[in-house]
């Protein structure tokens, strides 16, 4: 290729953001004028519906639920002068709490100061934080953060040890829009338990974010937690980094939350124009929908030049995923539709999957994100001239060479530093391009029905172990075994899940049944499928 026709590929697939000196380069991906052409309709419907969006239209209709997560960086284009206030007045808030915490002007009782805080949440109360916490600088006086995002007993039990001693200086913090959310609720009941144990009152050492009138407002009450912040039902927890869901545990670690905040408001401005050859979403919209045939067809693999990204394809892992994995379109029509995403950290996986996405399957495109500064002050040479960040660039742009002779499709994400305001611009650029794809492929983003599913069958299996505890206690000692368990509470259909439940309840320490039923394997139950003894 000649360098006129390379310059001419470049400007018409690379785009400059002045506002944040953030580059997006897309000539790596297999969009041509006649599929740009083709697709500018339905592009400008998408910029219609995010529009209408923005003026506070009804976007999650399963809900009847506005999606004002962009008003959150930008308050004054909210819909209402109620909304403006309340938006303006949390933040306010949050950074007053935040510096009086860090500042000792709030102190826990048998503590000069706060150190730590331990955050409670699950999915999109929990990825937000701790991409931010783990991607941006602490401040010196800035708390140490730690979580608890799942109802693993081992888990709590080793995040709790690891604040043995200071327990007495760490702030509570508990997320969840309902209150009712179970891995949520059961972590904060544990964490609760630990802070008693150790003789400490739970109530000066919490603060919580959640809606009004929640379950968790209520007992965040009762307990006498420090205060509360909103989590507004127009925020879903995938777009919540930008809400107190964020911001507060940000500010905790002393994270200049303005800075986040005008970065994400940067982005999107700029994502607004629609010109999708001059909108960095637009343009990694259409990308994908090019990609996977408008089906998803093909897997968006993530790769983050930069230690402190590796939460990133996690993050986005939910806020792609679970926006636009869905059954139906919005006609309710059967579509399956999909977006595939994984990945880790450059350079790392070049040794791991890298060699199956050069030579393996083009059932996948790559976006690396670059982070052009590489420290704070000089770097040693590790070699004369070069240093380990150059290094870490040069095998970025190796493997993005190595792919494209292989025909693999890229994109490339390139940030000046990584910065609140540089992080904030890459969360709103995913957000808006995740919208705008959901337009174009016709479904709801806003909404997550497998979720539900999910959860629902959760609580039917737990119901399905209480008849199973229940009816082994009712056998007055008498051994049964998992089939005889499955036909006295009419479940053969079931006979897997009660194996299976009935070999943890044999492992805990809580509902031990070893005396109570048989604990045959599970093969030994074959050999009565043949005989009439099988019949529940």
């Amino acid at each position: 290729m000649s360098c006129a026709d390379n310059l001419k590929r470049l400007r018409a697939r690379w785009l400059h953001l002045e506002s944040l000196n953030l580059d997006l380069d897309a000539s790596g991906a297999s969009l041509d004028d006649k599929f740009l052409a083709a697709n500018e309709p339905p592009m400008q419907r998408a910029f219609d519906e995010m529009a209408a969006l923005e003026e506070g239209a009804i976007a999650n209709p399963d809900e009847n639920r506005k999606v004002g997560h962009y008003w959150l960086r930008d308050p004054q284009s909210a819909p209402t002068p109620e909304l403006r206030d309340q938006i303006r007045k949390t933040i306010a808030r949050l950074e007053q709490f935040a510096g009086d915490l860090r500042s000792g002007r709030v102190t826990p009782p048998t503590s000069p100061r706060f150190t730590d805080f331990l955050l409670i949440g699950v999915g999109g109360s929990a990825l937000g934080p701790q991409l931010l916490t783990d991607a941006l600088e602490r401040a010196p006086d800035g708390l140490t953060p730690h979580f608890l995002d799942n109802t693993d007993p081992d888990g709590f039990d080793r995040t709790l040890a690891a604040l043995d001693g200071r327990l007495h200086q760490t702030l509570l913090l508990v997320i969840s829009k309902s209150g009712g959310t179970i891995e949520t609720r059961n972590a904060m009941l544990e964490a609760e338990a630990a802070y008693r144990r150790r003789g400490l009152d739970v109530g000066p050492h919490a603060v919580a974010v959640t809606s009004d009138g929640s379950a968790l407002a209520d007992h965040a009450l009762r307990q006498a937690y420090l205060t509360t912040f909103p989590m507004w039902d127009w925020v879903g927890g995938r777009t919540s980094l930008t809400s107190a869901v964020g911001l507060l545990p940000a500010a905790l670690a002393g994270i200049p939350v303005r800075e986040l905040l005008e970065g994400a408001r940067l982005m999107d401005q700029a994502t607004r124009r629609r010109d999708p050859s001059a909108n960095p979403a637009a343009l990694m919209a259409l990308v994908w929908y090019n990609e996977g045939g408008g089906r998803g067809r093909r897997a968006m693999v993530l790769l983050p030049y930069k230690d402190r990204l590796l939460l990133l394809p996690r993050y986005l892992q939910q806020l792609v995923m679970e926006s636009v994995g869905k059954a139906e379109n919005r006609a309710g029509l059967l579509v399956e539709q999909k977006l595939l995403v994984y990945g880790n950290k450059g350079s790392t996986d070049q040794h791991a999957f890298v060699q199956q996405l050069r030579d393996g399957p083009r059932d996948f495109f790559l976006t690396f994100v670059q982070v052009r500064r590489d420290r704070a002050g000089a770097s040693l040479e590790v070699e004369p001239g070069v240093t380990s960040g150059d290094y870490l660039h040069g095998f970025m742009l190796g493997t993005r060479r190595a792919l494209a002779e292989k025909r693999r499709s890229t994109v490339t994400l390139s940030l000046p530093d990584l910065s609140a305001r540089s992080l904030g611009a890459l969360v709103a650029l995913f957000e808006r391009a995740v919208g705008l794809y959901a337009a174009l492929i016709d479904i709801n983003a806003y909404n997550q029905p497998g979720v539900e599913a999910g959860k629902l069958a959760a609580s039917e299996i737990i119901a399905l172990q209480r008849r199973i505890l229940a009816t082994l206690r009712a056998a007055a000692g008498a051994p049964l075994a998992p089939l005889e368990v499955a036909r006295r509470i009419s479940a053969c259909e079931h006979l897997g899940e009660i194996y299976f439940l009935l070999r943890h309840l044999a492992a805990s320490e809580h509902h031990p049944v070893e005396e109570l039923y048989s604990p045959e394997p599970l093969s030994s139950l074959y050999r009565v499928i043949d005989s009439s003894d099988a019949s529940c």
